[in-house]
């Protein structure tokens, strides 16, 4: 049986929907995405389909995809990162797609680095998925090693919620998202595989069909600057999914992402929604996971991130 070869465009788009919601049901990871979501991220700024994404069709089927892309600016450690993320349909493992995916689109991301990035050192990062994922051994294979786990945390939006903030915050304002990019690219400073983002990018992000407004929320000081932020998306109708979570080093302390959090998750309950998610980094520099579980979440799994080095 031929396997056809070709970048993802528009007209892919239901069959790739399709496919990554089967490989979130079947890997276990449980990250569900619209087809409007997943067009988006065929014109996000930067990405070239067809330099930066191949996907292998049999009969029809999209039997697997990879995409690449890189950092607009390097990550506080002066590392430039690149990132490949895709899958294989489960009916077509086993027959070297991923291998034949990986081989063509890894050099891509390496000149992708090296174009953006001359001269800088380079990694390529992909993520493993739960334990005992197949894509594992690929990506060890392939010389990744195991860089870091990321841990899903949930929690119902049923019952007994967090009391409403004491200290004063406010929904999130677009007149206000470059403060709040500020602010971001300060608190994550110190934050494993982070690299600020640009205007652009933050725009396109805090646009986009998934991002929720009224469940973004943020604390102004009295001098006007953004000391901390919740930002909210969801991917699915019934869940609340806080994407970024951030203090600025000046205000750490004073619980003012945890009063950013709870007011977060009581407008997610008032609109309806059954549950809130969040991933942290099991080594979080600042304690994110101790906070997150005095507001209730509880881990529902455990993610690996792989990386390797660029020449």
């Amino acid at each position: 049986m031929t396997i056809t070869w070709r970048e993802l465009n528009t007209e892919s788009v239901p069959a790739w929907t399709e496919l990554v919601n089967l490989l979130a049901k079947v890997d276990g990871t449980e990250e569900y995405y619209t087809e409007a979501d997943l067009a988006e991220e065929l014109v996000a700024t930067g990405f070239d389909p067809a330099q930066h994404s191949l996907a292998a069709w049999q009969d029809g089927q999209l039997a697997g995809f990879l995409n690449v892309s890189v950092n607009h600016n390097l990550e506080s450690t002066g590392v430039a990162a690149g990132h490949l993320d895709g899958g294989v349909h489960p009916d077509h493992r086993g027959r070297g797609i991923g291998r034949q995916l990986m081989e063509v689109m890894e050099p891509r991301a390496e000149q992708l680095l090296r174009q953006r990035h001359p001269g800088a050192p380079a990694v390529l990062r992909s993520r493993g998925g739960i334990a005992g994922a197949s894509v594992r051994r690929l990506l060890e294979h392939r010389g990744y090693r195991l860089a870091r786990h990321f841990h899903d945390l949930e929690r119902s939006l049923a019952g007994e919620l967090p009391e409403a903030p004491v200290l004063p915050v406010q929904p999130f304002r677009q007149d206000v998202a470059e403060q709040v990019r500020l602010a971001h690219n300060e608190a994550f400073a110190d934050h494993w595989g982070s690299a600020p983002r640009t205007e652009q990018n933050w725009r396109e992000m805090v646009e986009s069909r998934a991002f929720q407004p009224d469940l973004s929320f943020l604390s102004v000081a009295e001098d006007g600057v953004v000391d901390a932020y919740v930002l909210s998306f969801a991917w699915v109708a019934e869940e609340a999914h806080i994407g970024l979570v951030g203090t600025r080093r000046r205000a750490r302390g004073r619980g003012l992402a945890r009063a950013c959090i709870a007011a977060s998750l009581r407008a997610a309950a008032e609109r309806g929604m059954g549950k809130a998610a969040l991933a942290v980094d099991s080594e979080n520099p600042s304690g994110a996971g101790r906070l997150y579980a005095s507001l209730g979440f509880r881990p529902v799994r455990v993610v690996a991130a792989y990386e390797r080095s660029v020449g």
